[in-house]
């Protein structure tokens, strides 16, 4: 992939920096997941960016999981989250926890105390939330913030050795209750969360507290995060003044870009395992979500993420990206990859009445267009097929541009034909469709109005087809705490038994095709089945 101009205003930072000094060996990045869920697209975006740039420079790029809180970190999702980082591209150089670093945190903020820089707090966090006001007024200042440091060091190691009953204090920041920027308002450092971690026992650090600290000991040059950490830039600058040491020359800088938000969809963690908790959803990995698990479960590429990320940029600004743009880069990458091949999903018998009943006839058919290495396929051909009951109509009209009795069209790769008769069953569904066939029509080729795909009943294999559509109807871009379930989408899952060309019987796992007219479609082994999985229906003019 080629990472040629595509990260704009942070690269110029960054390229500012090296002509006042900085050395490019000493740049060094890192990509710090919380490991409470799966990553999704927006998470790929910060991927391409930390890994790119380390690409770009040839200096390493961390890989650190946030495990400050025990409530919700799960050793499936840290392996999950190595997988999908290699999975589009990538390798780290080291991989870390921030509760490595602990004990040197811990040292920090008992550094914060003895300068007078840091207290412990005996209040509620209800009364702490409090006491900190709006922006508008000046905060309450707590009746502990004047402890004597002695005190408070003595209070911060009862703390770390479990004294105290889980709530009871806080160790907060003691930096000004009356700045207009709340994250300034004494932030808490540390709470007491009486729960198993492997590198501590009840005392756990804030991210606001760990995060620039654990950029500091890594020595990253260029923290990168969302816009949502913008207003916490002054705090992260704060801590580190405190514990830099002159003696080691990185200072981490933050910068912050604007997060992906797309059209359509949701991909906040805590909706997610709401819906899993409710069962409207598999897992992290139904392939209706934008998890990258969920994606590539689809048949969503790896290339077609970095294409979809490249298109929409690095910017500060917010905005909402069309949904559409991610699938007009799958379907452009597809096109190229995919395997075509003939599917009917909802089948109405086609039975050509002048066609030989005892013969058959295979036809050579490319495999892929755009790419003669695909090599072609042989697909038979008989006097009874299936066509797509959309295809037929008993009577024509201006704007239906296919089969109707006294019209012909083409079948794929086959001969012309014309529609003379139809039967209907008792309830009058049309269950059998009579025609006629151009035996020269192969050869000496006629245009016709359509082209209809098809498969020979005789020869033909059932398939297990999923069609996936968006998990929601229209979600209104512009209201905040919707409540998203009104809009779930009762259709976003359909599974069908479609009949296919004989060829599929031989379908692996992982493998891209097209059906033709119908859509894109990944196979995918689940539940002691070869699933087909829909990843995007086709454009107009996809061939």
């Amino acid at each position: 992939m080629n990472y040629k101009n595509y990260f704009n205003f942070i690269e110029e930072i960054i390229e500012k920096d090296i002509n006042q000094g900085l050395q490019k060996s000493k740049l060094k990045f890192r990509f710090p997941p919380e490991p409470n869920g799966y990553l999704h697209i927006g998470h790929a975006k910060a991927i391409f960016l930390n890994f790119g740039l380390g690409i770009k420079y040839g200096v390493p790029v961390n890989l650190r999981f946030d495990d400050t809180n025990p409530l919700k970190i799960d050793k499936h999702f840290i392996e999950k989250i190595k997988e999908d980082i290699q999975w589009l591209g990538f390798m780290w150089d080291k991989e870390y926890y921030t509760s490595n670093y602990f004990d040197q945190l811990y040292k920090f903020a008992q550094k914060l105390i003895k300068k007078n820089k840091a207290y412990v707090d005996d209040q509620s966090q209800e009364i702490i939330n409090f006491q900190r006001k709006t922006p508008f007024e000046n905060g309450i200042s707590s009746p502990y913030r004047n402890r004597s440091i002695e005190e408070n060091l003595d209070l911060f190691e009862k703390m770390k050795k479990g004294f105290f009953k889980e709530g009871t204090c806080v160790l907060r920041a003691k930096i000004d209750m009356s700045s207009n920027n709340m994250n300034l308002r004494d932030p808490i450092m540390y709470r007491i969360l009486k729960k198993s971690h492997h590198n501590t026992e009840c005392l756990y650090p804030t991210y606001d507290w760990s995060h620039g600290q654990s950029d500091y000991i890594e020595q990253i040059s260029h923290s990168l995060c969302s816009l949502e950490f913008e207003n916490h830039r002054p705090l992260y600058d704060w801590f580190l003044d405190q514990i830099i040491d002159e003696n080691i020359s990185i200072r981490p800088k933050q910068l912050e870009f604007s997060r992906l938000n797309i059209s359509n969809t949701i991909i906040s963690k805590r909706k997610i395992n709401f819906l899993i908790e409710k069962k409207i959803i598999n897992d992290w990995d139904d392939p209706r979500l934008l998890t990258l698990n969920g994606l590539r479960s689809r048949g969503y590429t790896s290339k077609s993420i970095y294409n979809f990320c490249k298109t929409i940029g690095i910017t500060k600004r917010e905005n909402i990206i069309d949904i559409s743009l991610l699938e007009f880069n799958i379907r452009k990458d597809l096109n190229k990859i995919a395997y075509r091949v003939m599917v009917v999903l909802d089948p109405i018998q086609l039975i050509i009445d002048n066609y030989p009943i005892d013969k058959i006839e295979w036809f050579e058919i490319e495999n892929n267009p755009h790419n003669i290495n695909y090599g072609k396929r042989k697909v038979p051909f008989s006097k009874y097929l299936y066509i797509e009951r959309e295809d037929f109509r008993e009577k024509t009209s201006y704007n239906f541009f296919r089969l109707s009795i006294g019209s012909e069209v083409r079948l794929k790769n086959s001969y012309i034909i014309k529609a003379i008769n139809f039967k209907k069953d008792n309830n009058g569904k049309i269950i059998k469709i009579h025609c006629i066939y151009d035996s020269t029509s192969r050869i000496n080729f006629r245009k016709t109005k359509s082209t209809l795909h098809w498969v020979s009943i005789k020869h033909c294999i059932k398939i297990n087809v999923c069609l996936y559509e968006q998990l929601f109807n229209k979600l209104p871009d512009h209201i905040k705490n919707i409540n998203y379930l009104n809009y779930l989408n009762n259709k976003s899952l359909k599974k069908i038994i479609g009949y296919g060309e004989p060829n599929l019987k031989y379908a692996n796992i992982g493998i891209h095709y097209q059906f033709q007219r119908l859509g894109y479609f990944y196979t995918e082994y689940k539940n002691n089945k070869l699933l087909f999985n829909r990843t995007v229906t086709l454009i107009n003019n996809q061939k």
